[in-house]
């Protein structure tokens, strides 16, 4: 763990909020599943789990992109169509929670500290996969993509948020893999955590991301709020 500012660390910590695609969740298998049955259905050879799955928290367009850089705009928008419409059928039968997180869950509850999810899928996607995961009891909130007019990099869903979950902005631990969640969190006067453990390209920079804090695992995060 790194801590980029030295005020940051003395606020307490009273809320930690997560991002779900690559924070809380490895979504990605589910994804590149739909991915690949849009593939197959478009008549293109299908792509690896692992040269997709950094790009999972970049939404089904990027995916459908990256899967077919040479395609159409057209074509592009089928896939992401395809895509969209297999995933309902395979949300949550591959995902899991990334290693370490059932156990900072099990922490922050054991210590009365409250949790939830800010995150930009839509709603319809959002809350079948956290029952499919057995959270929907546990988390004081959930924003999803269409909670609010705007989604992250904006700060309405954080602020949304933080009045569900009833505490100050700057005693809110806000964690993603993402530059537009670090971004949010700021703007929201929230602390921003990389969450180092998710879908970070080779070619993402961190290190420049307006943040308070890098975990490399949700060890650290455990650790550090103990």
């Amino acid at each position: 763990m790194t801590t980029h500012l030295d005020e940051a660390s003395s606020v307490s910590i009273k809320a930690v909020l997560f991002d779900l695609d690559g924070t809380l969740a490895d979504t990605a298998p589910d994804l590149v599943a739909a991915l690949n049955m849009s593939l197959v259905e478009l008549g293109y050879p299908q792509v690896s789990l692992e040269e997709m799955r950094h790009i999972a928290s970049n939404g089904s367009m990027a995916l459908a992109k990256a899967a077919l850089p040479e395609a159409s705009e057209e074509v592009h928008l089928k896939a992401q169509q395809l895509l969209l419409s297999f995933y309902t059928d395979v949300n949550g039968q591959f995902c899991r929670l990334f290693a370490g997180i059932a156990e900072l869950l099990e922490h922050l509850d054991h210590r009365g500290i409250p949790f939830g999810i800010v995150t930009n899928k839509p709603a319809r996607y959002t809350r079948p996969l956290i029952a499919t995961l057995g959270l929907t009891q546990s988390m004081k909130t959930v924003i999803s993509g269409d909670s609010t007019l705007y989604a992250k990099p904006h700060t309405a869903p954080m602020l949304l948020a933080s009045q569900q979950i009833k505490c100050k902005r700057q005693e809110i631990l806000y964690l993603g893999d993402a530059k537009r969640d670090l971004v949010a969190a700021r703007a929201s006067a929230m602390q921003g955590g990389v969450a180092l453990w998710g879908y970070i390209d080779a070619t993402d920079t961190p290190e420049n991301w307006p943040s308070d804090y890098h975990f490399d695992s949700p060890q650290d995060v455990l650790e550090f709020l103990s």
